[in-house]
């Protein structure tokens, strides 16, 4: 037998095998850590089940306050998606490394990271502490996730764009601006309708829980819910935000399906 069929197709990676013990290893010593057994997991199950019950049938008595609270939550996700989406615009050109020097794009860059730091709960809480308990924290704590999210994606999306049109709109003598507007905006376009639809159901979903600590929005209503043992209720809100969520997804995709079918008449 030649040295060609001895050959062993898959050979063994040792280092490969060696790192899947080590991480099997840590699983095994963080759930010792975090006093994982299993009776607390049929204990848990068991305090489950009883919970689901105290929730169930939901209780749409006070709709009042749960309309409230989702008409808030939703007018906080819209702000914010709007402002966030309008900043992370220049931010995501100022952050293209194949348009702009070095020199702008590493502080951009760090300004962007720091917005995707932490999560919008935390922020929140900062905004609470500096602005005080209602809507107005919420919107600024979105907005500061949305410039993370958005800018980063924006950045991204300009990098890879075709530089040939870029430098034809330069050559008939454009300024800056129009080589931006007739060079770039075109080529992602569609890509930035598609990040800013789901940012804003991204923003849908996260302005229901800058509530709980403050910020506006049906948070505070489901905390408090939860702090008089009032699981009807809880159960209410959160089928309620569990439909407001589709019917955002609902409308994003018809947005981005109306946009697709516009710019396919177009082409043609």
């Amino acid at each position: 037998m030649s040295a060609d069929v001895a050959r062993v197709a898959f050979p063994a990676d040792w280092r490969v095998r060696a790192g899947w013990l080590a991480l099997a290893a840590y699983i095994v010593y963080a759930t010792s850590l975090l006093e994982f057994t299993y009776a607390r997991f049929m204990v848990g199950l068991g305090n489950g089940a009883r919970f689901i019950a105290r929730m169930l049938p939901p209780n749409f008595e006070r709709w009042e306050t749960l309309l409230k609270g989702l008409t808030e939550s939703v007018e906080i996700a819209i702000l914010a998606s709007a402002l966030g989406i309008v900043i992370s615009l220049p931010i995501g050109l100022l952050a293209a490394r194949n348009l702009m020097p070095p020199w702008v794009t590493w502080p951009t860059r760090l300004l962007i990271a720091l917005c995707r730091s932490f999560h919008p709960v935390i922020v929140a809480i900062v905004f609470v502490k500096a602005i005080g308990f209602g809507a107005l924290s919420g919107i600024a704590a979105l907005t500061v996730a949305s410039i993370g999210f958005a800018g980063k994606l924006f950045a991204e999306a300009i990098e890879e764009i075709s530089l040939k049109q870029v430098e034809a709109v330069r050559a008939t003598g454009a300024s800056f601006m129009n080589v931006i507007f007739y060079g770039v905006l075109p080529q992602v376009f569609g890509r930035f309708l598609g990040f800013s639809t789901y940012q804003l159901d991204s923003n849908l979903r996260n302005s229901t829980m800058v509530g709980i600590v403050g910020a506006g929005g049906i948070g505070g209503a489901l905390f408090a819910a939860f702090q008089r043992f009032d699981y009807d209720f809880v159960c209410a809100m959160l089928l309620s935000i569990i439909l407001l969520i589709f019917a955002g997804e609902i409308i994003a995709n018809k947005v981005r399906a109306i946009f697709v079918e516009r710019t396919r008449v177009d082409e043609e």
